[in-house]
């Protein structure tokens, strides 16, 4: 079985204006924030993660947010030279940092390249004015493209969200938008769902019935729309949501997906990995401010955490495998939680068109069981 890598995630907290579908751990801040400060506070929790990770190799960072693409180049390259020193960080690993289009310069793009950012996730979000302002997003469609040109000029790898399922939207529409979208994308795109979280501005709009979202039926036609366009195209799905050229799938999320192991610093950031022989999961303080204190006082800002058991370990692993269209390994499942699937339970969800076996070896979801997902890996997991 291969190793499915060792990352890096980076959360960067702070954004011009909260989006009304955002459920991230993202704030904002209308005086300038003391990127400094918040340099030393990242140097100081990585040092405290390369404690309890011991000497790793790092396959992939990832600096997320919130907009990182607010942050200065010189706080980016201070953060990827922490991670240097704490961590072995070969030549040519992807380090992916997220960018609003609202907030792309060329003179910060550029800098970005050279403190070593190689890939950029674009959050373009649609391809429409009207949807754009729906979405709260502070950029239109002429930001946009610009934003991608640039990107594709300065870095050599790049990638753009889009969100689907919005109000009123019809499959040929999207089938159009998408068009558009792959004329001007590189090798990824990062194709999402609507959906309504709480505790986000949508939600209670939602409730107070100001908007509708497509129904299931209406839902699952657009994703059906998604999957057959980008497979003609030259971008199939990977998982669920991302699409690329064969080769340009992102590193770092294929480190989550195949289950491998990552550290996350700063607000709200999230771990999984293995320590004294066990996978253990952190979490981190959310409130910035709160956060940096924290890590000032005692070197970190988790404030919690546990240790999996087999059962956890193994539900996550299918949960996050069956993501993918490659689907997962058989034998990895039966060494984390100790059991075979049962074959018996398999052979009925095949019959319902839901999984497919690839050889003896492993297991996908189809596109319909793409859909159904969750309750897919609860039957599964039985």
């Amino acid at each position: 079985m291969n190793d499915p890598g060792f990352g890096v995630y980076v959360h960067w907290p702070f954004c011009a204006a909260k989006c009304p579908y955002c459920d991230f751990n993202s704030h904002v801040r209308h005086q300038p924030v003391d990127q400094p400060r918040f340099v030393q506070a990242f140097e100081r929790e990585l040092a405290t993660m390369r404690e309890r990770t011991g000497p790793r190799t790092v396959s992939s960072i990832f600096i997320g947010g919130g907009t990182p693409s607010l942050m200065l180049p010189g706080t980016v390259e201070a953060v990827l030279a922490a991670v240097a020193r704490n961590w072995d960080v070969p030549d040519g690993i992807e380090i992916t940092l997220e960018a609003n289009p609202s907030s792309v310069e060329a003179g910060r793009f550029r800098g970005y390249r050279a403190a070593g950012v190689n890939r950029v996730s674009l959050g373009v979000q649609a391809l429409n004015d009207a949807d754009l302002r729906f979405l709260g997003r502070l950029h239109d469609v002429e930001q946009s493209l610009h934003a991608i040109g640039l990107a594709r000029e300065i870095f050599p790898r790049l990638s753009f969200d889009l969100i689907y399922a919005r109000p009123g939207q019809t499959p040929d529409a999207w089938a159009a938008e998408l068009e558009q979208a792959i004329s001007h994308a590189a090798d990824h795109l990062s194709l999402y769902q609507l959906t309504i979280e709480e505790g986000t501005r949508f939600h209670a709009l939602y409730a107070a019935k100001k908007f509708q979202i497509p129904d299931a039926d209406h839902a699952a036609d657009l994703y059906t729309v998604t999957q057959e366009v980008t497979a003609a195209r030259g971008l199939p799905a990977y998982e669920i949501s991302n699409h690329a050229q064969p080769g340009a799938e992102s590193r770092h999320n294929l480190i989550y997906w195949r289950y491998g192991e990552y550290v996350g610093v700063g607000p709200g950031a999230h771990g999984r990995f293995m320590e004294n022989g066990r996978r253990i999961v952190t979490f981190t303080e959310k409130n910035p401010e709160n956060w940096l204190d924290l890590v000032e006082s005692r070197g970190h800002g988790v404030i919690g955490g546990e240790v999996l058991t087999r059962e956890e370990e193994a539900d996550e692993f299918l949960l996050m495998g069956l993501r993918l269209t490659e689907g997962i390994d058989l034998a990895r499942y039966e060494q984390l939680s100790g059991r075979s699937l049962s074959g018996r339970r398999i052979a009925i969800l095949q019959e319902e068109g839901l999984v497919s076996p690839i050889g003896n070896s492993r297991l996908r979801a189809t596109q319909q069981g793409m859909i159904v997902l969750d309750a897919l890996v609860a039957d599964l997991a039985r």
